[in-house]
């Protein structure tokens, strides 16, 4: 089973949550929370797995939460938001929130993220990340970031620049002429060497010079 803590400030939201994950097999609503100080004291108290989090709420807003739990506990955050919510989306991603959702989708998307996030996945929607790419196209400067002291192979400049333009791992080994798996292979080879968690901030880098708004 995979113990989820649901911290929203609407308790509406939160009991509809529980109602909702309470009817999968394989995830336990282990208790709720109404702001990030609350959330914080429970995971360090109890087991949570995953952890839904709210941006907006009183006490403790959900980006510091998600870094003082990713800091002290071994939960995972998946940050559930909305379109208003998107100047948080970067804090909360160098903050280590491993998903980003929209509140209003199905039942069945929030199980899956929450499947994937135990998988070590990371998941961001694509409405969200595509809000994201604009925001940061917008504020890119003139003159790129300077990636040479990154020591990277043309073709994993590639990749990273492909990931960085939104396209799917299908659609990258289609122009590159590799294959998905070739693909896949490549986005772990440059997490890993730049010390990266997912794509996202492996996107962000690439456009900014800086992962979640911090310096490499």
């Amino acid at each position: 089973m995979i113990n989820v803590l649901v911290v929203d400030d609407n308790s509406f939201i939160t009991g509809g949550l529980e109602i909702i994950l309470g009817t999968m097999d394989e995830i336990e609503v282990v208790g709720s929370a109404e702001n990030g100080a609350e959330a914080v004291a429970f995971c360090q108290a109890q087991a949570v797995d995953v952890v839904l989090m709210d941006v907006r709420m009183p006490v403790m807003d959900g980006v510091e939460a998600t870094k003082q739990i990713t800091e002290t506990t071994d939960a995972k955050v998946i940050i559930l938001t909305t379109f208003d919510d998107d100047v948080f989306i970067l804090k909360a991603i160098a903050n280590g929130a491993k998903g980003y959702l929209l509140k209003n989708n199905e039942p069945e998307l929030i199980r899956h993220a929450v499947m994937s996030v135990m998988r070590n996945q990371s998941i961001i929607q694509e409405e969200i990340w595509d809000k994201v790419r604009q925001s940061l196209e917008t504020e890119k400067p003139d003159v790129s970031p300077d990636l040479s002291g990154l020591h990277l192979t043309a073709r994993e400049m590639d990749v990273m620049k492909a990931v960085a333009s939104g396209l799917s791992n299908k659609e990258i080994a289609k122009n590159l002429f590799i294959s998905e798996g070739t693909v896949a292979n490549n986005i772990s080879a440059l997490l890993g060497k730049l010390g990266l968690d997912h794509r996202t901030q492996l996107a962000i880098l690439y456009l900014t010079g800086k992962v979640g708004g911090g310096e490499m």
